[in-house]
């Protein structure tokens, strides 16, 4: 079962929940092949009009009988056996073996049934009416156990499966957020939503559907086959004979869902994307009225999924027919053997012999009502292999995912790290996105002092943000190293690094939390009053005491959605200001504002910049102008650096950016 059988082991920590569940589910079991037994003191006793006190008295006056006609003639055979030629001797023989094991079979039922009588006669009444009431209250008792107990095995089964996805749900959710930020920029979210959601739960039913049903139904056939067996256990043999058949095609049946659910849960990944592209990019969608097209396309997908989902169904509709048609045979068998055996009075059939006393029909049909009673379980379990075969599958996509290991780890022996104070390093550094993949940067060679301010610049595509994202050892360099202090990154714990690294993007990411807490992510321990100085200098206390409803602890909205661009970024920045970092990067931090809050943003960051390094992404002349040194790129080069106005003055490709820039200026003035 491999990837399913380890997301079991997961739910067996709970050992008292398994075993209490398997308790519960043996009770049932038993309590299930009782019940049908039932049938016996009703139809030979209670519609007989006997009470257990005739009945015991019957049956030991039956044995008594059948004991002293099968001595007589074991006496008999013995005296044809002393006086038979040579050639009779053999059927002689093989007669009185059967008439001999006879005796000894009605000999110990006769002590089983005078074992029985004196309770009988104790503790039971001697009134038909009576006995047949007993009989029923009895039944109806047990029947009420057997659904408590029941219950109580649904409801731990739901507590195991549901603790099994509960502690694989957090360990996928650990993994996937040690994973690289390349992974989820080259995958998107929609392959990780897709079994976050819809293979969990199908691996939670599978869970549900082994330690429910596939452990209780199989006990309750259990009982229900040792109960036959009881009575005769090679009748049931003969009954059995399509059981191998039976398995051997549910087998099959088995494997093929499994295939055809992976493949479903492939599909339903394709949908989660498909809705997720559409509602995410909902203004281009309707900016460009192509809400036709993505109807469509959701059409398409839907289609396939529907498809997929429509051969799971059809080779789950096999199995039931299939499991019934083998209850059937088997039903079949044991009626045709059975009657003709009691109907005959026989104990052999064939030549072979089938019970050592003859079958009275109470226990036939007891037989039969505990074969009919294997037949119910086996077609409950036909809802089970679908289940379970999803399970696997969605087993073996988690775990294909939860598996892999991200490319950016910590190393064995961590270097310890001071809060940085030297220089930052860049040396000869190369970056591609994959192997076989065309770099995006090409020998970089960048040295930062500490404290100084760097504004990177260049044409879209040069590998800008790319170069800046290395520092927080996003992604590590394919070629080349970054040396923090002399120290090269890959050998520091990537939290002591990221600790003395603030950042701040184009598009800055609040959470569906309140003010207080947005500010406060990265810096949990900061008290509400530090929260509210890290707002004063990023110029954001003021708007959030009087524009927002309730102040710090107003709920911004999904990815900060109630908030203005502009509130969103000085909430960023004093994210950033509450951190304290030793590294500022700036990632096109005012390019998705309006002039008025780029003007005060440029204000917290002139203060805010002071003794820390800091690393601008920018096409802005606004933060340009607040850099010691300027570097140009593109194509992943670094072109040129200096001052600003040593670039203007030597720099073609700087100039035109500088015109550009200018020239917007002007139109928006």
């Amino acid at each position: 079962m491999g990837n399913f059988g380890r997301a079991l082991r997961l739910a067996l920590q709970y050992r008292f929940t398994f075993m209490a569940s398997v308790v519960c589910a043996l009770l049932v079991g038993v309590l299930w092949g009782g019940n049908i037994s039932a049938v016996y003191p009703l139809v030979e006793i209670a519609f007989q009009g006997k009470s257990l006190q005739h009945w015991v008295d019957g049956k030991i006056g039956e044995a008594n009988r059948s004991i002293a006609e099968k001595t007589e003639e074991t006496r008999r055979l013995e005296k044809q056996l002393a006086e038979a030629a040579e050639k009779d001797r053999g059927k002689i023989e093989t007669q009185l073996s059967l008439a001999q094991s006879r005796v000894a079979a009605e000999q110990e039922a006769l002590g089983w049934y005078q074992s029985l009588k004196p309770y009988i006669e104790r503790y039971l009444p001697n009134d038909p009416f009576l006995t047949l009431a007993l009989i029923l209250l009895g039944l109806l008792v047990a029947t009420a156990v057997k659904e408590v107990f029941l219950v109580g095995h649904t409801v731990l089964v739901a507590r195991l499966a549901e603790l099994g996805t509960f502690e694989l749900r957090k360990e996928f959710f650990r993994r996937t957020l040690d994973m690289d930020v390349n992974t989820f920029s080259a995958e998107g979210t929609s392959q990780l939503m897709s079994r976050f959601t819809h293979d969990m739960a199908a691996l939670s039913w599978g869970m549900n559907a082994l330690f429910g049903k596939l452990v209780r139904e199989p006990l309750k056939m259990a009982a229900c086959l040792i109960g036959a067996a009881l009575i005769c256990w090679r009748l049931l043999v003969l009954s059995l004979v399509v059981a191998p058949v039976a398995a051997w095609a549910i087998r099959r049946l088995a494997k093929t869902l499994k295939r055809a659910n992976r493949r479903a849960m492939e599909e339903m990944a394709q949908l989660y994307n498909t809705l997720d592209e559409s509602f995410r990019g909902i203004k281009i969608v309707k900016a460009f009225t192509m809400e036709r097209q993505e109807r469509k396309r959701f059409h398409k997908n839907s289609k396939e999924y529907y498809r997929k989902a429509m051969k799971i169904a059809r080779y789950d509709s096999l199995t039931s027919p299939l499991t019934e048609i083998m209850g059937i045979i088997t039903i079949c068998l044991a009626v045709l053997a059975g009657a003709w055996l009691v109907l005959e009075g026989e104990t052999h059939l064939l030549g072979i012999r089938m019970s050592n006393r003859p079958l009275d029909i109470g226990s036939l049909l007891v037989f039969f009502g505990l074969l009919a009673g294997v037949a119910d379980p086996s077609r409950k379990l036909s809802d089970v292999y679908t289940r379970i075969q999803a399970g696997s599958a969605a087993a073996d996509r988690i775990y294909a995912m939860l598996d892999r290991e991200p490319e950016v780890r910590d190393p064995q022996c961590p270097r310890p790290l001071a809060r940085h104070t030297r220089d930052l390093v860049f040396e000869r550094v190369g970056f591609a996105y994959g192997p076989g993949r065309a770099p995006v940067l090409h020998n970089v060679d960048l040295k930062i002092a500490f404290g100084e301010s760097i504004a990177i610049v260049g044409p879209s595509g040069g590998g800008k943000t790319t170069l800046a994202s290395l520092v927080p050892r996003f992604a590590d360099p394919t070629t080349g190293e970054i040396r923090l202090d002399g120290i090269p990154l890959k050998e520091l714990r990537i939290r002591d690094l990221r600790k003395q690294v603030g950042l701040v993007t184009q598009d800055p990411l609040l959470f569906d939390d309140t003010v207080l807490n947005n500010i406060r992510y990265g810096s949990p321990h900061a008290t509400v009053e530090q929260v509210k100085e890290a707002a004063r200098q990023a110029y954001a206390h003021q708007f959030i005491e009087r524009e927002l409803s309730e102040g710090y602890e107003t709920v911004v909205g999904p990815m900060g959605g109630r908030l203005s661009g502009g509130q969103r970024q000085r909430i960023a920045l004093a994210r950033a200001i509450l951190r304290d970092p030793a590294i500022l990067i700036l990632d096109e931090a005012t390019s998705q504002i309006d002039l008025q809050s780029e003007q005060i943003i440029q204000k917290v960051l002139e203060r805010f910049i002071q003794g820390r390094t800091t690393i601008m992404v920018t096409h802005r002349m606004s933060l340009i102008a607040m850099a010691d040194r300027v570097v140009v790129m593109q194509d992943g080069r670094i072109l040129d650096f200096g001052t600003h106005d040593q670039l203007l003055a030597r720099c073609p490709l700087y100039q035109r950016l500088h015109q550009i820039q200018y020239e917007d200026l002007k139109e928006s003035a």
